[in-house]
């Protein structure tokens, strides 16, 4: 559970922005149980009010009056920055004519972040495929976010289950994969992890260990030569700069106990190659955390789940866990910040 009341030490974070995702899904649905509680730490729930309002109707839910977020003036525990949606929300039916406002809840969070009126941002699931629909070329969060904030890579790492992976490529399709592995992208991912779990993580020399793209890593060039050509000379390059590298190792038998007991995180080649592993053992519990920001965003591990909005059954452990994490991350900064000599 995020942190309550009866703690004090987070009085001087910021507000989390949290945006509330595809409004036809679970993500309304999270955000309003979440809002029953009163958090030390405020929360803004960037999303339409009307929708916030009328999901907690229909869940059965306290009425709030949830007051207007305005960052001149006090902040209270719970309060809703207002992006109004252009039609009347169906739950559980999409409708890409709230795709814009969707968006633009992403855009209100990150400038925020950016301009310190936030202290992290938590995002809510999102779909894409309607936002495409709409007309809007969106791949993911993580994709958006680095264009908004001017960066050129990003690193997309999940939490949970006691694993730690983070992805080489995030959303593309398969056929594209193997091209998007370059020696320069998987050397500048390596580092923007390694950079992060240092700072953020607190581990002094991050053992991470690497999967190789193809079946059995390539089997000695024979199914395919990427591990020969490119991982493992980078990863023999960075080991002599002293990083405690492993692999590249067969992504089949990785996720064995041998492997993971020493390790701090795990580098996959693609999105599926190493997600499923970590959702069996963390989904609805894990955390998705973007690397390589200039601002601290985590999100929950899984979807819309459209079949269940509106019906109580939404699982808020991973969005709890999401903003804890942000907290935590928040505060890491805030006293890095104060100790920076003046």
């Amino acid at each position: 559970m995020f942190h309550l009341n009866h703690q004090g030490e987070n009085q001087a974070l910021a507000p989390l922005a949290i945006t509330v995702g595809e409004p036809a899904g679970i993500g309304p649905d999270i955000c309003v149980t979440l809002a029953q509680q009163l958090p030390l730490t405020p929360l803004v729930l960037v999303g339409d009010r009307t929708l916030l309002q009328a999901r907690a109707q229909q869940l059965g839910l306290s009425q709030h009056t949830w007051p207007a977020y305005q960052p001149d003036q006090p902040i209270t525990p719970i309060s809703i920055y207002h992006v109004p949606l252009a039609a009347q929300v169906i739950t559980g039916q999409l409708n890409p004519a709230n795709s814009p406002a969707v968006v633009q809840t992403l855009a209100i969070a990150a400038d925020g972040c950016e301009q310190g009126h936030f202290s992290a941002m938590v995002t809510a699931p999102l779909h894409k495929g309607v936002i495409n629909d709409a007309g809007i070329a969106f791949t993911g969060h993580t994709e958006y976010l680095a264009e908004r904030l001017g960066v050129a890579q990003v690193v997309m790492m999940l939490a949970g289950g006691g694993l730690r992976v983070a992805l080489a490529t995030t959303h593309l399709p398969l056929s594209s994969v193997a091209a998007a592995i370059t020696s320069e992208s998987l050397e500048r991912t390596l580092r923007i992890l390694r950079h992060d779990l240092i700072k953020h993580f607190g581990i002094r020399q991050p053992h991470i260990v690497v999967a190789g793209l193809n079946p059995h890593a390539g089997e000695s060039g024979h199914l395919g030569r990427e591990e020969i050509d490119i991982i493992t000379p980078l990863l023999e390059r960075l080991r002599h700069e002293g990083w405690h590298l492993t692999g590249p190792l067969p992504a089949d038998t990785l996720f064995q106990p041998q492997h993971l007991k020493t390790a701090d995180c795990v580098l996959a080649m693609y999105h599926d190659q190493g997600l499923p592993v970590l959702k069996y053992a963390s989904f609805g519990r894990g955390i998705n955390i973007t690397l390589g920001l200039p601002i601290i965003r985590t999100s929950v591990d899984h979807g819309t789940a459209l079949d269940i909005a509106g019906t109580g059954h939404a699982n808020t452990e991973s969005m709890q866990a999401a903003i804890d994490l942000a907290i935590h991350l928040g505060e890491q900064r805030m006293q890095r910040h104060r100790a920076q000599p003046s």
